[in-house]
């Protein structure tokens, strides 16, 4: 670990200032680094060029003094965390400038204690029988057998955390619907933590001990991503991924992920781009200096706009041109949905929590092909199809984007133009999953998203869908009784002639019997 002649020169030069002094030797035995703190800490520097994969130790070890002979202290475990250090020393300095009782620590590969390092005392350093060589090999080809039995090869490896600072709020069934997230973004997870709080740390959400922890983690396991169940600041994302070396993410940047892999139509993919780009724009920072260059050649020496700048400046152009877009989508959508009032032809919107079941519904009801999957978002933009009522009468059925709990505002706003759709309906269809024991908890959320866009007082008819995946029929009847609501299998046609029936009913009191009574001569209607 250190050399008798090294251990005894650090010592003496430590009494000597009366400052604590460390030195960063690397695996070949060099000293890289050689900091003089004070009487209490040292402080390490930026480790730029130094190999910090979350995966790896750093490759550095560190032996620093400790003037009044105290153990490592809490900063020294930190910093073997959150540096990934290969070992760390502490050496007593002695009245006589002798290196005396000398404490050390490595950190682990994941066990089933659940330890993240382990301490070894010596007398001296002389004391130290190691062969760090060998023992550093044995150390990392163990976190290469650990991490072996996760799926190490998946491109993003990630540690879901959410922060409770509510003493009655559990947590674990937003961790669920964030794991559920993730595997639809394409993400592995391999660990879910809650850190119990009585407020966020302004800085690092979770504070700076936690995060040396799910340093820890991540080296264990593999991982190279974090993400958080909030919506973290640019200047807390900063400090957390400059602390871990790991990107970090938080849930709308999870879910602006989601809908930028999903949009397929021209007008989806300009809202999610719109989004991503007001997300990003107060996000944009300075990275090092080459970011802040002046711009040079004809018409740009001067003071002029730097990188950042230019780069803010782009973003606003881009917002506009989409914004402007649009707009334009949206006038188009206006029309289409006039020629469809003059058709007299009223409409159905089908809305919900995402992943109830609504896309499956509408092409059961329509015997349409609409995409419909077992995933969050797999709809985005609205698709519709007509419907014919048992009385012979028709009306447009809207499938339309699933709702979810803190719906981002940058979403909100970007996906106007598609939730205008609803403010056209003259009936809605509230899905629920039955199966999901959160259900009420979704049509809260449901109800909450509504009101917010003015169309609550809308008639509509609520369903509990999956009806077929529920084992406590029971509970089931009992919430259909206090919603005045349907039980329904999207999947069983024989369940759905009493919906229709409903629909049928609703449409005839909050249109006034207006439809269209006459076959088309366009694509086949599907019957009920």
């Amino acid at each position: 670990m250190i050399t008798t002649e090294c251990a005894r020169a650090l010592s003496e030069v430590s009494r000597d200032l009366n400052r604590q002094v460390g030195i960063l030797i690397n695996r070949k035995g060099t000293i890289e680094y050689v900091i003089v703190g004070d009487h209490h800490q040292i402080v390490i520097p930026s480790l730029d060029g130094v190999r910090m994969a979350s995966e790896r130790l750093s490759g550095l070890r560190l032996a620093h003094t400790h003037l009044a002979g105290e153990s490592l202290s809490r900063d020294d475990y930190t910093d073997l965390a959150l540096l990934r250090l290969d070992f760390i020393t502490a050496i007593a300095v002695g009245d006589d400038g002798l290196p005396g009782r000398t404490e050390s620590a490595h950190l682990l590969p994941e066990n089933p204690d659940g330890a993240y390092w382990t301490t070894l005392t010596h007398g001296s350093p002389a004391a130290m029988d190691i062969d760090f060589a060998a023992f550093i090999q044995a150390l990392e080809t163990e976190y290469a057998r650990r991490q072996r039995t996760r799926p190490i090869s998946a491109t993003n490896r990630a540690i879901l955390i959410h922060v409770a600072t509510d003493p009655h709020e559990e947590g674990e069934e937003s961790l669920v619907e964030l794991a559920e997230l993730a595997r639809t973004a394409g993400v592995t997870v391999f660990d879910t933590i809650i850190q119990r709080r009585t407020r966020l740390d302004p800085r690092y959400v979770a504070g700076r001990g936690k995060l040396s922890a799910l340093v820890i983690k991540a080296l264990q396991q593999g991982a190279n991503l974090l993400i958080f169940d909030h919506e973290l600041t640019p200047a807390q994302v900063r400090s957390i991924a400059d602390e871990t070396d790991l990107k970090v993410i938080d849930r709308t940047q999870l879910i602006l992920d989601i809908f930028a892999q999903r949009a397929h139509s021209r007008a989806g993919k300009l809202q999610v781009e719109l989004a991503q780009l007001q997300y990003l724009l107060p996000r944009l920072i300075t990275k090092n200096t080459a970011m802040s260059r002046l711009t040079g050649g004809i018409g740009g020496r001067g003071p002029g706009e730097t990188k950042l700048e230019i780069n803010r400046r782009r973003v606003r152009d881009r917002i506009g041109r989409l914004q402007r877009e649009l707009d334009t989508l949206r006038k188009h959508r206006q029309t289409r949905r006039g020629r469809r009032r003059k058709r007299a032809l009223p409409v159905v919107s089908i809305v919900g929590y995402t992943n109830a079941g609504k896309s499956t519904l509408l092409n059961t009801l329509t015997h349409s092909h609409v995409h419909a999957e077992d995933r969050l978002f797999a709809t985005l933009d609205p698709k519709s199809s007509r419907l014919r009522f048992p009385r012979d009468t028709e009306a447009i059925i809207t499938d339309t984007v699933g709702f979810i709990k803190d719906l981002p505002e940058e979403l909100r706003d970007a996906f106007r133009s598609t939730l205008e759709e609803l403010e056209e309906a003259d009936v809605l269809i509230i899905v629920a999953d039955a199966a999901d024991p959160r259900c009420e908890d979704h049509l809260v959320t449901v109800g909450t998203i509504l009101s917010d866009l003015g169309i609550d007082a809308v008639p509509a008819v609520t369903v509990f869908n999956k009806a077929d995946l529920c084992a406590d029929t029971a509970s089931l009847a009992n919430l259909c009784h206090r919603y005045d609501a349907l039980s329904i299998s999207a999947l069983d046609e024989s369940t759905l002639p009493p919906l229709a029936t409903r629909l049928e009913d609703l449409l005839f009191q909050s249109c006034g019997g207006r439809g269209k009574t006459t076959r088309s001569r366009e694509t086949p209607i599907r019957s009920l």
